[in-house]
């Protein structure tokens, strides 16, 4: 199976189920919590596509150093993917109305920090001081 495909499957249901969603949404009382949270998910749905893109060929599910990506996004954050897929995870929640379904997130956290250390680890070892200085300049 081509993992690359996949990923971008992944984005676009993601797409397509929160376009759904936010008419969904428009259905319901837009309280202040419902608008923040559907704010914070379409901002992260596009960063996490942007991410996605910007990635290009760099892009795979278990980590592998075939190139160090350091613009775009890339520049502010290591790994903007894990990040902006958190984020809209829980700005769903919050557009639900359903602030007790953050607990979603709290499993993510680690294991999307487990995968940032396993990729940190390959691409150390690919790119030695060239990925240390990048790391020093960029967040998570």
């Amino acid at each position: 199976m081509n993992w690359k495909w996949l990923a971008t499957i992944q984005i676009i249901a993601a797409g397509i189920g929160t376009a759904c969603l936010a008419g969904y949404f428009l259905q319901l009382a837009m309280t202040p919590l419902r608008v923040f949270g559907l704010a914070i998910a379409l901002a992260s749905l596009g960063l996490w596509t942007t991410a996605r893109i910007q990635l290009g060929r760099s892009f795979s599910i278990a980590p592998k150093a075939t190139a160090l990506v350091t613009r775009g996004i890339y520049s502010k954050i290591r790994n903007p993917i894990y990040v902006f897929s958190a984020t809209w995870i829980a700005g769903l929640a919050l557009a639900l109305g359903k602030p007790i379904a953050l607990l979603l997130v709290i499993p993510i956290i680690p294991m999307q920090a487990a995968r940032a250390r396993r990729e940190s680890r390959v691409l150390e070892a690919k790119f030695g001081e060239e990925y240390r200085d990048y790391r020093r300049k960029t967040w998570f």
